[in-house]
């Protein structure tokens, strides 16, 4: 069973300190980059890169066999209300009598980074029982556009694994799946006019209110899935720009956050919202947002914010690997668990159809929180985790 020495695991969670007092909001990714850059070399990765995106990219192994892909995104949310924080959100604070490390990004991912990038340090005197390649894959952009680093990295540089696990936080358990997501986008149509004599006009504002009470009609009637739970819809923007306040708006644009359980689509979704659309007699249009972002290098990635529901089944190969190797590592049997959230599975799987799990440190729930935290010794078990799940998938038989 590979292990990491005692003063590897304090290496480990220095790095985890130095990546969380590092702030790394998406698009400003580049000096953490550059740091789990310099650790993979440090730690004995055969080669290590930065591809034109941004992500980096550290490589262990001969090839000539199956490539298995560790995932961890780079870029955080922002901290919120600073004052919400008891710790400084990146001072990488260690409550030594809880054994915990306090700050942004410490389990939204950089402590499943840390643990991903000291695993192949553990597996540094196993390549011989290799029989393929490890790739820790450290992505940028994940916050507001999961799948767009990797998408690049699979589609545009040929780097496509057989096998990906994602280092999101699964309090040690192991993800299966999620739903997936569509961000649409509805605009109204009217008539502006004075508001002393609104009977002039048409208020654009009136037909998204309709459009809203639809939408929540809607949302008692959508479809549930046995594992992934039921798909649901929420408003979540109002915009009616207008000169003043004494102007009935001509135009107004909805956002909807509409998650997706399996077998529901885009296509769906778009035709839900144009049923309420003629039901309520009104005049308005729905698309699909679309992003353009640009990361720390200048890549502009675009695309539409569709993101795919995934679901792995229990007897599938990686599963089965990835239990048994966790149980060797975790000393009981993981529990299968499905993530709340979206993740770049949206893509490796959903798109891709890449067979995917994910294992990582800390609480889900704790994520983009304030007062963020992980247990140290939860790191350290993760590295121990990733290793061992490298050996079952990668392992000559």
């Amino acid at each position: 069973m590979p292990q990491l020495s005692s003063q590897d695991q304090a290496r480990c969670v220095e790095f985890l300190k130095e990546l969380v007092r590092t702030p790394s909001l998406s698009g400003q990714e580049g000096r953490v980059a550059s740091l789990v850059a310099q650790e993979m070399r440090d730690v004995g990765f055969d080669e290590v890169y930065t591809d034109r995106v941004g992500n980096v990219i550290g490589r262990l192994g001969t090839g000539g066999g199956p490539r298995l892909l560790f995932n961890a995104h780079m870029d955080t949310v922002g901290v919120g209300n600073p004052t919400a924080w008891r710790y400084d959100p990146y001072g990488a604070t260690v409550d030594e009598a809880e054994g915990v490390l306090y700050g942004r990004g410490a389990v939204d991912m950089k402590g499943a980074l840390a643990a991903m990038v000291y695993s192949a340090r553990s597996l540094r005197e196993h390549l011989k029982a290799l029989k393929g390649e490890l790739v820790v894959a450290a992505v940028v952009h994940e916050e507001p556009c999961e799948g767009m680093a990797m998408r690049a990295l699979v589609e545009e540089t040929g780097l496509r694994p057989g096998f990906v696990v994602l280092g999101e936080p699964t309090n040690l358990q192991l993800a299966v799946g999620h739903r997936g997501r569509v961000e649409l986008r509805v605009v109204t149509e009217g008539r502006a006019c004075h508001s002393a004599n609104p009977e002039l006009g048409v208020n654009a504002l009136h037909a998204a209110a309709k459009i809203i009470f639809g939408i929540e009609l809607l949302s008692q009637q959508l479809p549930e899935d046995p594992d992934l739970g039921r798909g649901s819809i929420a408003v979540t923007g109002l915009i009616c720009p207008v000169d003043n306040r004494n102007t009935v708006p001509d135009r107004c644009e909805l956002i909807v956050d509409r998650r997706l359980t399996l077998g529901e689509t885009r296509d769906r979704a778009l035709a839900e919202i144009r049923q309420i659309i003629e039901r309520e007699g009104v005049k308005a249009a729905v698309s699909v947002a679309e992003f353009e972002h640009t990361t720390y290098t200048g890549y502009v990635g675009r695309g539409q914010e569709y993101y795919p529901p995934w679901l792995m089944p229990e007897d599938a190969p990686l599963v089965k690997m990835a239990t048994k190797a966790l149980e060797r590592a975790l000393g009981a049997r993981p529990r299968l668990k499905i993530w709340a959230f979206s993740t770049d599975g949206a893509y490796t799987r959903g798109v891709a159809g890449i067979p995917t799990v994910g294992f990582g440190p800390g609480d889900d729930r704790l994520a983009h929180t304030a007062d963020e935290h992980v247990r140290l010794a939860d790191v350290l078990t993760a590295a121990a985790g990733y290793a061992e799940i490298a050996l079952e998938v990668l392992a000559r038989r």
